[in-house]
């Protein structure tokens, strides 16, 4: 029997941009787990490329872990992605997708572009739109196949890795750094993660946005400060929150401690 300390304990996961940062600890993490996920599918840009090395290490280490090619701003790779995963589950459903993947340009209100804003909306707020409704098929199953009528990580879920930069109200750290575009992906992300929670409740999958918190990796580095919070403690953060969150608590907008954040 799997105690709650052990945290999530989901057969199958998905994470985008796994081949560094949040998501490469995330794939650390699940693969470490008491219980560990049955197989754990890491999707980034160039899985043969140079910075993937940490995540071929590990796959030479697990055979739990699954590469998967995924250009998040491309449909032909999102339904090629899916294609894969699907083949690989043989089957049985996926419990969990975490869309990580990420874009952040450093402009201001006055530098900010067409380019710039199209491509990091693109990324950070179409990307997980597609992607969830991809995959959806496979979430479905895995929420069919789980016992009870509740919603948790373990049966089916969606995490979209926000951002407290997306909060309207609070505008965190404008004083430090602008971030329009990177600001409005992520208020944008939100809104999709209420709209999927709505959408997918009657088929069991849990939604929510997190906030990881201000993390030492190449993105939280971007305006030149150094970030307070390591990669592990913020995913180990995340992934207890998450084991934690049941019906109530689909479409809400939490950060890595389970505090809410404002929308």
């Amino acid at each position: 029997m799997w105690s709650s300390m052990a945290g999530v304990c989901a057969r199958s996961a998905l994470v985008t941009g796994a081949n560094r940062g949040i998501g490469l600890g995330f794939v650390q993490h699940l693969l470490a787990l008491p219980n560990p996920p049955e197989v754990v599918f890491a999707a980034c840009r160039d899985p043969k490329g140079q910075r993937a090395q940490e995540l071929q290490k590990l796959a030479s280490k697990h055979r739990s872990l699954v590469i998967v090619p995924l250009e998040v701003t491309d449909p032909a790779s999102i339904k090629a992605a899916a294609a894969s995963v699907g083949e690989h589950l043989k089957g049985s459903g996926l419990n969990l997708l975490i869309n990580n993947a990420a874009l952040l340009k450093v402009n201001t209100l006055d530098t900010e572009t067409l380019k710039d804003m199209s491509e990091v909306y693109t990324t950070n707020t179409v990307g997980p739109l597609l992607l969830s409704q991809a995959l959806l098929p496979l979430l479905k199953k895995a929420a069919q196949g789980s016992p009870g009528s509740g919603l948790s990580c373990s049966k089916a879920a969606i995490v979209n890795i926000s951002s407290t930069g997306g909060s309207i109200s609070s505008l965190t750290g404008w004083d430090v750094i602008e971030l329009v575009s990177y600001r409005c992906s992520k208020a944008a992300l939100n809104m999709l993660t209420r709209c999927q929670s709505m959408g997918y409740r009657e088929h069991g999958i849990l939604c929510v946005a997190l906030h990881p918190g201000w993390v030492q990796t190449d993105m939280g580095s971007a305006g030149g400060h150094t970030a307070p919070l390591t990669v592990d403690a913020s995913v180990a953060g995340m992934l207890k929150v998450l084991s934690s969150l049941s019906k109530k608590d689909t479409g809400t907008f939490l950060d890595w401690e389970g505090n809410v954040v404002a929308w």
